[in-house]
């Protein structure tokens, strides 16, 4: 038996040839990558199961934005630790709030970086949920006001995108409405609209003390049995105003990322969330896997997938790869 004219290994005999005929390519330019913002000073917190990562009081930002911004990554996205907290959230939407002061230390130090802000008040309510509290019953539509304030002084103080992850139903609208009202119709919104009731969050929420203090999340963040409903809520995000689209998390969603890709015609983002972050550090503590290349082969899976964009606490180490 002779062998086809067709030889697929031609292709892949050395790394220039690979090279040149590789389908997808990871580019520092699609990393957006996360911090943490805490009250205080001097504070340069690491996360515990987060290695690698840290909380910053404000007035440590300045030598962080420096190196992000010299490694070529454009974007970071800004999530605040307030030092009070309440049921209502309040300090989510004060124009002096721990958000609101790290936008502006951010700008003074690199005005060009893109600043993009998470939108919910899980991180603000002495509840650990993301929308008012009545009972057990977590109410969508009083919430939506305070997610429209949010947002609000989140722009008025030079946020450059802003993100809504809280999944309330209608809440791209309302914020769309709000920012428009007040003059910030420039402003584009990256939704999570695909934002999935995961075990995959556990890090994040000690980094950002954010568990819920009774129940779950499941009435509000999606079922993960379910891909239909994706599509249901990146097209109604869509009509509401969404600019971007982002699925969350990105590991075990890679068939929800390429579903959206498929179905719209619109930039996609995926979050490479904690949980999958700390996995991969933990196993290359235990010298199990080769962290490095294991990093590396994720973050070109979600851009295969069909993320235009990657939230991820690899950034800075990708990064460092991608420029050398």
């Amino acid at each position: 038996m002779s062998f086809p004219v067709t030889r697929l290994r031609r292709l892949r005999k050395n790394e220039n040839l690979r090279r040149m005929v590789r389908e997808t390519r990871l580019s520092v330019d699609s990393l957006i990558y996360p911090l943490f913002v805490t009250f205080g000073k001097g504070i340069k917190d690491e996360i515990g199961a987060m290695p690698g990562n840290y909380r910053f009081s404000i007035d440590m930002l300045p030598h962080e934005i420096k190196e992000i911004k010299n490694l070529g990554i454009p974007a970071v996205i800004v999530f605040g630790i307030p030092e009070e907290k309440d049921e209502v959230g309040s300090e989510a939407y004060n124009p002096d709030g721990i958000v609101q002061r790290a936008i502006k230390e951010i700008k003074s130090v690199a005005h060009d970086l893109i600043v993009i802000t998470d939108v919910c008040i899980d991180e603000y309510t002495s509840h650990g949920h993301c929308g008012i509290v009545r009972g057990e019953e977590i109410l969508n539509d009083p919430t939506l006001n305070l997610l429209s304030k949010m947002a609000v002084t989140h722009a008025a103080a030079g946020a450059d995108m802003i993100a809504p992850s809280d999944m309330m139903d209608g809440r791209v609208g309302a914020i769309r409405g709000a920012l428009d009202e007040k003059g910030f119709t420039d402003i584009p919104i990256m939704a999570y609209s695909a934002k999935y009731s995961s075990a995959f969050y556990g890090p994040f929420r000690e980094a950002c003390d954010s568990a819920p203090k009774f129940g779950d999340r499941k009435s509000y963040q999606m079922d993960y049995g379910n891909s239909d409903e994706a599509i249901r809520e990146v097209a109604l995000d869509i009509e509401e105003g969404a600019d971007i689209i982002l699925v969350k998390p990105a590991m075990a969603y890679l068939d929800i990322i390429r579903r959206v890709k498929d179905e719209f015609n619109i930039p996609i983002a995926a979050y490479n969330v904690s949980g999958e972050y700390s996995m991969v550090k933990a196993a290359a503590e235990k010298g199990w896997i080769d962290g490095e290349k294991i990093m590396m082969e994720i973050l070109l899976n979600m851009k295969r997938a069909g993320a235009d964009l990657i939230l991820t606490y690899f950034a800075k180490e990708a990064a460092k790869i991608l420029t050398m």
